[in-house]
């Protein structure tokens, strides 16, 4: 007994040397570590802040007291309750949910392709989605709303499949640079469409394109919801064997690791999640490449923590995106896509600038 507890003893000093706390009994536990998870609290408490603070502000004020009146069912003012439960809730939260599922697929595919410039974005996942579902608006405008995430993941998945067939690697700076490449392709087929449709369609699929969540509806986030959902699941399930995987590939062979089984899984959660997000909103650029370099700041490279870190600071990008677009300048509307466009686009310079001599 007493060699076993010196054992544990032993073990647990390790822990506490590496930076890691244990929680759990002798045969089962979990480590953490204490500065990640007050970062964690942190990151998701600013997070309720901001989602309570884009509630109350807008062209209708709403007290706190109002607020909390309506999220216990007694509010009476039937003006306020629309504004709350129809039209700022359900933007906020899909807000909310699209940034964090951007942050988490722009940081798997990273971490898969072990490139900092990685970004469903910036492959071209994206932009088939778009394309998929702006084709859908202006040819077939009877087309029930429900069949975009369909139509957006078929979309997403054939451009992120004949990126991968074109660059036969994951790996290296080739990748990104046929994905811009196939994206800028994409973009004129946009345009294309752009000119052989109807002013009225063309109109909402301006609207669409700006990554504008001015329209959300609970019915968009049941559309977007399963996808999201199985992305998700399938990041959060592999990344123990990504934490092996980051070590190289002898390695995570060793290890027991199957790289092709694990990037394939990987890839494939981005993609579900950037089209589900694609499919209902539009183009929300730069999310998935702005917000994992922040998480990693924030909470290291460790792949779960990577996950949250990158979903919180995702949300936090979306969430602040869209509350300036609709406030600064109302009564007009910038959609969030533009505001983080301007973001976006100095950092990905700089981050092209970092890697100038391998380009």
């Amino acid at each position: 007994m007493s060699g076993h507890k010196t054992k544990t003893g032993y073990a647990d000093a390790g822990y506490r040397r590496a930076g890691y706390r244990r929680v759990g009994g002798r045969s089962t536990f979990l480590l953490y570590r204490p500065l990640v998870l007050a970062c964690m609290i942190v990151a998701f408490v600013v997070l309720a802040a901001g989602a309570f603070a884009a509630m109350v502000i807008g062209s209708l004020s709403v007290s706190m007291e109002s607020l909390f009146s309506w999220l216990s069912g007694s509010l009476r003012d039937d003006v306020a309750s629309f504004v709350i439960g129809n039209l700022r809730l359900p933007r906020i939260l899909l807000a909310v949910i699209c940034g964090a599922a951007l942050g988490a697929a722009g940081a798997a595919m990273q971490s898969a392709t072990r490139n900092g410039l990685a970004d469903p974005g910036l492959i071209g996942v994206k932009e088939g989605t778009v394309v998929a579902v702006v084709a859908a608006l202006i040819f077939l405008p009877q087309l029930s709303p429900s069949w975009r995430p369909v139509l957006g993941l078929a979309g997403g998945a054939t451009v992120a499949a004949v990126v991968i067939a074109i660059a036969r690697s994951l790996s290296g700076l080739h990748f990104v640079l046929i994905g811009i490449g196939v994206s800028w392709l994409l973009s004129s087929c946009i345009a294309l469409f752009m000119t052989m449709a109807r002013i009225s369609d063309v109109q909402t699929a301006m609207i669409w394109l700006g990554g504008s969540l001015h329209a959300a509806s609970w019915l968009d986030l049941q559309l977007m919801l399963p996808s999201t959902l199985l992305g998700f699941a399938l990041l959060l399930t592999t990344t123990r064997s990504a934490d092996a995987a980051m070590l190289g590939d002898m390695a995570a062979t060793g290890l027991g690791v199957r790289s092709r089984l694990l990037n394939a899984a990987r890839l494939s959660g981005s993609v579900l999640l950037t089209c589900a997000c694609a499919s209902v909103v539009g183009a929300l650029g730069f999310v998935g490449l702005v917000a994992p370099h922040l998480a990693r700041l924030s909470f290291g490279s460790a792949q779960m923590p990577l996950l949250f870190g990158s979903a919180a600071f995702g949300s936090l990008l979306v969430l602040l995106a869209d509350t300036v677009g609709r406030t600064i300048f109302a009564p007009v509307q910038i959609p969030a896509g533009v505001l983080l466009a301007v973001l976006g686009l100095p950092f990905f310079l700089f981050l092209m600038w970092q890697r100038r001599d391998a380009l």
